[in-house]
């Protein structure tokens, strides 16, 4: 999947969101809703809270089978439907894999749907 244009949340948190503002564009939405399908599993969600609570924000996958109470080989398909999707980075070391939470990404989803207004500066949207 490619990644998603990231949206400037410091400037459109303070006044509006994307869909506020503008219509989202094709392609625009199509990236949102692969990444929206991805965290809209609560494995997946539970995955990302895991790994961005972890100790330096990054997790081995054998860090992350017993807290869901799942094979290994299913958590290695989430985290690579999550990695797929742009919300996770994966980094081989040696025999493991380890996964960071990519803020950007989250802070797009997040932002796209923010329909926070600032009193103050009334032009902004």
């Amino acid at each position: 999947m490619d990644a998603l244009p990231l949206v400037d949340v410091t400037a459109n948190a303070a006044c509006c969101s994307p869909l506020a503002r503008t219509p989202l564009a094709a392609e625009d939405a199509e990236r949102l809703a692969g990444m929206f399908k991805a965290v809209a599993d609560p494995a997946r969600l539970r995955l990302l809270s895991l790994i961005a609570s972890h100790d330096g924000g990054e997790a081995c996958v054998c860090d992350l089978t017993e807290p869901l109470a799942l094979s290994q080989p299913t958590v290695s398909h989430h985290l690579k439907t999550l990695t797929g999707a742009g919300l996770i980075t994966r980094e081989q070391r040696g025999r493991w894999a380890y996964y960071a939470v990519v803020p950007a990404a989250l802070d797009a989803l997040g932002g796209v749907l923010t329909t926070r207004h600032r009193a103050a500066d009334a032009s902004c949207c």
